[in-house]
C-alpha cells in the first residue's frame, strides 16, 4: 500500500462517517436551528458571543488540536506499527472521540453553556462535582507540563537535513516570537480600528509565512544569550530557560482580555493548521511514496509495553481526547450561534483532527526500518522533516517546509497552553469561592507554577542516561487525559440516560464510556505498579517519582468514585424520588 492510498482511504472514510453518523447523531441529540443557544440568549459580547460556523470551527480546531494529534500517532506507530495506529485514529474518531466533543457540546449549551462539571452537578451530585473538577485540575497540570517540555525541546538544537541545510531551534523560537506579537497587533486592530475580520486575515495569515521565513534569519538563540552570563550554560540549560519562559507565557496569556490574545491566535491559528493539514495532504497526494515502516510489530514492545492498553492512551488527540471537552464546555459553547451548527463544530473538528493524526502517521510510514530518527524518536523533528518531504514534491525549499512544520507544531500547542492554564484557573476559582482579582492571580500562579517543579527535574533512565521529561509525561498526559473523556462521557450518559431513557443511550454513549474508562484505568494502574516497584525496589529515586505515583494513584481513586457516584444517578429509583423528577423537569 501507498501512501497516497492511506490518506485517500482515510478522507473517504472520514467523510463517509460525517455525512451519514454525524447526521443521526444530530438527530439522536434533537438539534433544533429554532432554539435559541446560550450565546444568543445571554450575549453580553465578552464571554458569550455568537460566531459564525467557519469563525468558530476554525478557533475551535486551533484550541483542540495542540500537539496530541502529531506527537500521538508517532509515537504509538513507531512502538507498535503503523496499521493499529490508523485503524485507532479511524474508529476512534468516528465511535468514540466524535461521539464524546459533539456530547459535551450539546451537553454544555442545554445547561446555559456551563461546563461539563456543572452537568455533573446537576445530574449527578455535589461530591460528583467535586471529584470532576479536582480529576481535571490535575490533568491540566500533566497536559501543561508535558507540552511545554516538548515545545522548549523544538526551540534548541539544530536539524540538519539530508541536502546539508540545517534548520536552527533557535530559529523556530524567534519565528515562534514573531508569531505570538501577530495576533496582539490584529487584536488591537480589531478592537480599535474598522479593520474587518476578513481583510485582517487577509493580512496576517501571509505575514505568518514571513514570520517563519525570517526567524530562520533572525535566530533568537537563548543558550548563547545565557552563555554571555553564564559560561557553563548548554542546550540542556536553555531547555529549562525555554520551560520557565512558556509556563510565563501560560499565566501571562491566561488573564488578558480574549480579545487581545485567545481569539485572534485561535482565528490565524485555524487557519495556519488549516494550511499544514492541506500542505502535508496534497504534497503526499502529488509525491506519492512508499510506505516503509512494518505495519504490525507485535503486541509487546522491546520495552515491555502492551497494544493493550497503551495504543489507546498514547494516541489520544486524534481518536479521543477528554480535552476537547473542556474546550466545547468552557469557550465553544458560549460562542454556537446556532444548535445545529454542533454537528460540524463537535462532530467535524474531530474528524478534521483525526486526519491530522492520519498526516504525522505518514511521517513515520515514509521511514525505513533502519532510520536514524527511530533510535531516539523526537515526535516534532519527526512530524517536521515529513512533512518538509511531503512539501518537497510541490516544489517547496525543503528548510522552509521543516521550518513551517516545526512552527505548525508549535502553533497547536499554544493554543493548548494558555487555554489550559485559564481552565486550571477557573477550577481553582470554582473550588475556592474566590472571584475577585486575588482569585484571579492565585488560581493562575497555581495552576502555572505547578508544573514548574516537573519541568526543573533532570530525570534519569536505567542506565544512567537523561530522559526527556515529556516522554516520562506523555503515558501519564494520555491515560489521564483518555480517562478524563471515559469520566465526560460517563456524565453525559446519566444526562442523557435520566432526561431521555432512550435504549440507544448504551450503545452510542455507554459503550464508549465502558472502552475510555477500562483502557486508561488499566493504564494507571499500570503505571502505579511500576512506579511502587521503584519506590520499593530499594535502589535511589528521584523525587519526582514519589510524586508521580501520589497523583496516580489519587487519579485512580478519583475515578472510582466518580464511577461509584454515577452508580447512585443511575440506580433504578421509586416513584417521586429526584431521579425522575429531573428526568421530567430538564429539556433534551
Amino acid at each position: 500500500m501507498s501512501l497516497l492510498a492511506v490518506v485517500v482511504i482515510s478522507a473517504v472514510v472520514l467523510t463517509v462517517a460525517y455525512v451519514s453518523y454525524g447526521p443521526i447523531l444530530a438527530r439522536l441529540l434533537r438539534l433544533d436551528a429554532q432554539r435559541p443557544t446560550p450565546a444568543v440568549e445571554l450575549r453580553d459580547d465578552v464571554d458569550y458571543v455568537p460566531l459564525e460556523p467557519n469563525a468558530l470551527l476554525s478557533q475551535h480546531f486551533s484550541a483542540i488540536a495542540a500537539a496530541g494529534p502529531i506527537v500521538g500517532p508517532i509515537l504509538a506507530g513507531v512502538m507498535f506499527g503503523w496499521l493499529p495506529a490508523w485503524l485507532w485514529i479511524l474508529v476512534g474518531s468516528i465511535f468514540i472521540g466524535g461521539v464524546h466533543d459533539i456530547s459535551a457540546l450539546v451537553a454544555s449549551i442545554r445547561h446555559k453553556a456551563r461546563s461539563i462539571a456543572e452537568v455533573v452537578r446537576e445530574h449527578m451530585s455535589q461530591r460528583a462535582f467535586l471529584l470532576f473538577l479536582s480529576f481535571v485540575w490535575f490533568a491540566l497540570v500533566y497536559i501543561i507540563v508535558a507540552f511545554t517540555d516538548i515545545t522548549a525541546a523544538s526551540f534548541v538544537g539544530n536539524q540538519t537535513l539530508e541536502n546539508g541545510d540545517v534548520v536552527t531551534g533557535p530559529g523556530i523560537a524567534s519565528s515562534s516570537l514573531m508569531y505570538l506579537a501577530l495576533p496582539i497587533i490584529m487584536g488591537l486592530l480589531l478592537r480599535y480600528t474598522k479593520l474587518s475580520l476578513n481583510l485582517a486575515t487577509v493580512i496576517f495569515i501571509p505575514l505568518v509565512g514571513v514570520a517563519i521565513w525570517a526567524g530562520q534569519k533572525l535566530p533568537f538563540d537563548l543558550t548563547a544569550i545565557l552563555q554571555s552570563v553564564y559560561p557553563e550554560a548548554n542546550d540542556a540549560f536553555a531547555h529549562k530557560a525555554w520551560d520557565i519562559l512558556l509556563l510565563a507565557y501560560c499565566c501571562i496569556a491566561s488573564v488578558v482580555p480574549m480579545w487581545l490574545l485567545l481569539q485572534p491566535r485561535g482565528h490565524l491559528g485555524g487557519y495556519f493548521l488549516y494550511i499544514a493539514l492541506l500542505g502535508g495532504a496534497i504534497g503526499l497526494i502529488v509525491g506519492g511514496g512508499k510506505i516503509e515502516y512494518e505495519a504490525f510489530r507485535g503486541f509487546t514492545t522491546p520495552k515491555g509495553d502492551t497494544l493493550f492498553p497503551i495504543l489507546f492512551i498514547t494516541i489520544a488527540c486524534g481518536a479521543c481526547s477528554g480535552f476537547h471537552s473542556l474546550i466545547a464546555s468552557g469557550t465553544t459553547s458560549k460562542q454556537l450561534r446556532v444548535e445545529t451548527d454542533a454537528k460540524v463544530i463537535g462532530y467535524g473538528a474531530m474528524l478534521l483532527e483525526a486526519m491530522v493524526a492520519v498526516v504525522s502517521l505518514c511521517c513515520v510510514m515514509r521511514l525505513s526500518m533502519d532510520s536514524e530518527l527511530l533510535k531516539n524518536p523526537q515526535p516534532n523533528y519527526i512530524y517536521a522533516l515529513g512533512i518538509g518531504s511531503f512539501l518537497k514534491t510541490l516544489g517547496l525549499n525543503e528548510q522552509l517546509g521543516v521550518a513551517f512544520a516545526l512552527m505548525a507544531f508549535t502553533t497547536f500547542v499554544y493554543d493548548t497552553l494558555d487555554v489550559c492554564t485559564r481552565l486550571g484557573r477557573y477550577i481553582i476559582q470554582e473550588l475556592t469561592g474566590w472571584y475577585d482579582a486575588k482569585g484571579k492571580w492565585l488560581g493562575t500562579i497555581i495552576t502555572g507554577g505547578a508544573p514548574v517543579f516537573f519541568v526543573m527535574q533532570t530525570l534519569t533512565g536505567p542506565d544512567g542516561k537523561p530522559v526527556p521529561l515529556w516522554r516520562v509525561f506523555w503515558q501519564l498526559f494520555g491515560a489521564s487525559n483518555q480517562l478524563l473523556a471515559a469520566l465526560t462521557l460517563l456524565g453525559v450518559t446519566v444526562w442523557l440516560w435520566r432526561t431521555r431513557r432512550a435504549w440507544w443511550v448504551w450503545p452510542v454513549a455507554g459503550v464508549p464510556t465502558a472502552f475510555m474508562y477500562c483502557m486508561s484505568t488499566w493504564a494507571l494502574v499500570r503505571m502505579i505498579f511500576t512506579q511502587w516497584g521503584m519506590i520499593s525496589g530499594g535502589q535511589p529515586v528521584q523525587t519526582v517519582t514519589y510524586v508521580l505515583f501520589g497523583i496516580t494513584t489519587l487519579l485512580v481513586v478519583l475515578a472510582l468514585l466518580m464511577l461509584i457516584e454515577a452508580i447512585r444517578a443511575l440506580w433504578p429509583s421509586t416513584p417521586g424520588t429526584p431521579n425522575e423528577t429531573v428526568a421530567a423537569a430538564v429539556p433534551a
